[in-house]
């Protein structure tokens, strides 16, 4: 590799529907491109490794360049048999010098807060509330994958906006979900919602999620429920994680929180809740107001792996 090329670094952020890779030069960032996912267990391992190789192909054609000095990838399933290793290997076809794979959960801490404490709400398709305190150790809530937990998620918000409705529907009680659901589905009829909503496999309940913020914006009871119970959930789950660092760890003193995710991002009844819920448990906690950039923490934690190789 070319000393050129020594400098530079890559971080990937691997989400569960969207993959980021930004290739930067120092505070020069020369290339950033998307793909899909490169979770395996969400779009499977062929759909992946097709990802996760365009998006390093366009992001390698953006900046310019045929090699990296030292890459970071985070991703959710990273401590699952065989991911680090694939990663790894496609990283060598693209002649990264340098690698590590660590969750996403680790890219956006240090995103927030640079290998520091703090507590950090993750709130997108799936959601993961973790601190971590003075000496590296972590803390968290939730996060159970989709099926048994991710309160508060994309996934959590849709499935359980159809078991709200449904619920309203034996109630005689005014809502659009099943509506909307049905228009998305293409199911004309509750019989035809049901089977499709209780298939195998299962459909993409995160996916309805914009529609039902569409709806609680317009003010469907069901619709705003949802969202008020999604973020009390996310609120439950930081004050859960505050209470075991103060706890278990001796950290006194009010700890920062950061939080990412479409969820708080791009619904604002759930912002709006979620930020008036801490400041009501909590009205000295430092709370960032601007998401938090995951992306930035695996190009900081890149940057750091290059600097103890130099």
């Amino acid at each position: 590799m070319g000393g050129e090329a020594v400098s530079l670094v890559l971080g990937i952020d691997g989400g569960g529907t969207r993959t980021r890779a930004s290739i930067v030069d120092g505070d020069r960032v020369l290339g950033f491109a998307e793909s899909g996912s490169i979770k395996r267990l969400r779009v499977g391992a062929e759909a992946a490794e097709a990802n996760l190789r365009a998006v390093l192909k366009d992001v390698y054609a953006q900046a310019g360049v045929g090699a990296v000095g030292a890459a970071c990838c985070g991703v959710a399933s990273a401590t699952m048999p065989g991911i680090t290793e694939w990663i790894t290997a496609v990283f060598d076809d693209f002649h990264v010098a340098r690698s590590e794979v660590v969750g996403d959960h680790i890219i956006a801490l240090d995103a927030a807060f640079r290998g520091g404490p703090g507590i950090l709400q993750i709130a997108g398709t799936g959601t993961n509330t973790i601190g971590r305190a003075l000496d590296g150790s972590f803390e968290s809530a939730g996060g159970w994958s989709s099926r048994l937990g991710d309160e508060g998620s994309g996934y959590w918000i849709g499935l359980h906006a159809i078991r709200r409705a449904l619920n309203a529907y034996d109630r005689d009680e005014p809502s659009d979900v099943l509506k909307r659901v049905g228009e998305i589905w293409g199911t004309p009829t509750l019989d035809q919602l049901i089977n499709v909503g209780d298939g195998t496999p299962a459909p993409d309940f995160a996916a309805l999620a914009p529609a039902i913020n569409e709806l609680a914006e317009a003010g469907d009871p069901v619709a705003v429920g949802v969202l008020r119970q999604a973020a009390a959930d996310l609120v439950a789950n930081v004050l859960l994680v505050r209470s075991k660092l103060r706890r278990k760890h001796g950290i006194g003193g009010e700890i920062p929180v950061a939080w990412t995710g479409s969820v708080i991002g791009k619904m604002p009844i759930v912002r709006e809740a979620f930020f008036a819920g801490l400041r009501a448990a909590a009205p000295e906690m430092p709370v960032e107001t601007a998401e938090t950039v995951a992306l930035n923490g695996a190009v900081w934690r890149a940057q750091r792996i290059a600097e103890q190789a130099s």
